[in-house]
């Protein structure tokens, strides 16, 4: 949907020195992807977010739009085509939110009935009253509300892409991370293609399906979230993503894809003990999970019960106290074994069926493994 070809921004100062403020970038976004250029202030990112709607035309290099050429196309049009959200929102103090909301389209023509219904439906989106709030003024609201409305704003007229300028920088934490909540249940209902410029690494790997690390105008690395916490392409990018970067993978791991990486052996409630202790054995585990005939845990057997002999698993049956979701990230899972003061627990999928199981050893193996998540190629 976007696609950026050698793109360059060359500024002159006033003593006539030539800066490179972008210097030879090459991406693709694809469509319904959420890119995050990501990098310290000054490093060119917003610069070349704004090449793209041509605010600053580029020195050189190419700017495409769903395959198209945007130096063909009048900047007038290629904006009303264009969403864009920046930090300072830029609301109008004398139109109310609903007329705020309906300015491009109402530039594009679209009739009074549309544009009121398209105000409730992006109101509800983002949790606020239509009837409340819409025939109110800016000043009327407060600064996490009207951020809201520049969002919604951007994405009234329905724009194949966004573009997003900090947008959420300006707003204290609690109500930041609720508007990038709803901005990403937004996405996915409306699976827009968005460029967002951001300093802060939380925000880019929370946000992104890929993520964009730009320094001194120069593109330096370009992957998904994980592959960049993983495996920085240099220095600067681990420096920039944090110390601590192994920590944040556990954000983007799910349980479920670090027990699809184990064998997974079961018991039933009638599986003899010594059954039960051979499979352990074979296995090199300390514990076996019993099933039922659905494949919802009921419980597990030790090795060191199952090795004493005689009866079934029903006999030497234990209670499990937690258990893990497999869309549940690593964090949310590190933190109930340890409420628990549990070293395993078994994963279930959504209709609470046993896939596997997570423990601390296996996170920590996982997280050093240097695997990745691939959910999304890397286009350069």
């Amino acid at each position: 949907m976007i696609e950026l070809q050698n793109l360059c921004k060359q500024f002159t100062q006033k003593n006539g020195q030539l800066v490179q403020a972008v210097d030879n970038v090459s991406l693709k976004v694809a469509e319904g992807e959420i890119c995050v250029l990501l990098g310290p202030s000054g490093c060119g990112k917003t610069t070349t977010m704004k090449m793209i709607n041509r605010l600053i035309e580029p020195t050189s290099g190419k700017v495409l739009i769903a395959g198209e050429d945007t130096a063909g196309i009048d900047t007038v049009t290629l904006r009303r085509h264009i969403g864009y959200v920046i930090q300072q929102i830029g609301l109008f103090p004398n139109m109310t939110i609903e007329e705020n909301i309906m300015v491009v389209p109402r530039m594009l023509g679209w009739d009074k009935k549309r544009c009121r219904e398209r105000a409730r439906e992006l109101m509800r989106m983002v949790a606020l009253d239509p009837d409340r709030f819409l025939q109110r003024y800016p000043r009327e609201m407060s600064g996490g509300q009207q951020q809201r409305i520049g969002v919604i704003r951007a994405l009234a007229a329905d724009a194949p892409v966004l573009l997003m300028d900090e947008p959420f920088g300006a707003v204290d934490p609690i109500n930041r991370e609720q508007i990038q909540n709803e901005f990403l249940q937004m996405q996915r209902q409306l699976g827009k293609t968005v460029m967002l410029v951001s300093h802060d690494i939380d925000e880019a790997i929370k946000l992104g399906d890929r993520v964009a690390v730009f320094r001194q105008g120069r593109m330096v690395q370009c992957a998904g979230a994980d592959e960049v916490l993983a495996r920085p392409a240099d220095d600067f990018v681990a420096s920039f993503v944090g110390h601590d970067r192994i920590l944040k993978r556990l954000l983007l791991v799910q349980a479920g894809e670090v027990a699809d990486l184990q064998e997974t052996l079961t018991a039933t409630l009638d599986t003899p003990l010594s059954a039960a202790y051979g499979m352990m054995d074979d296995g090199d585990l300390m514990h076996l999970t019993v099933v039922d005939a659905a494949g919802q845990p009921l419980g597990f057997v030790r090795r060191r019960d199952a090795k004493a002999g005689g009866g079934s698993c029903r006999d030497k049956l234990n209670r499990i106290e937690a258990m893990a979701g497999a869309g549940e990230n690593l964090r949310f899972v590190l933190s109930r074994l340890y409420e628990h003061n549990l070293t395993w627990m078994p994963v279930v999928d959504e209709a609470g069926r046993y896939c596997g199981e997570v423990s601390q050893d296996y996170i920590a193996g996982y997280l050093h493994s240097g695997r990745t998540r691939r959910r999304h190629a890397v286009l350069v």
